[in-house]
């Protein structure tokens, strides 16, 4: 007997765990969620058809960020995501110049 797939369709999939010891509040685990949700649509076209998931890994400094929606907390989550999507996605095509 084969082993079968976990997923049938063949489609880039991506899941997003941030675990409530890394950030304590609800509306923070949201804002990052969503940044890793709207961050992997852009790299999405150049990401091989599997399943990925991002897990935080570790906390942040509160001190640094105090507001769970600080346009600073979206920005340093986003260049980590960009940095961590940079290394799995296959290079952008490159566009012939006119």
């Amino acid at each position: 007997m084969r082993p079968q797939a976990l997923f049938g369709v063949q489609d880039v999939w991506v899941g997003a765990m941030v675990p409530k010891r890394w950030a304590r509040r609800a509306v923070t685990r949201n804002t990052i969620k969503r940044q890793i949700y709207n961050v992997s649509t852009t790299f999405e076209p150049r990401l091989k058809l599997a399943a990925h998931v991002v897990r935080l890994r570790s906390g942040f400094d509160r001190s640094r960020f105090v507001s769970a929606t600080s346009d600073a907390l979206k920005a340093a989550v986003r260049g980590e995501l960009e940095q961590l999507f940079g290394r799995v996605a296959s290079p952008a095509a490159v566009e012939p110049s006119a």
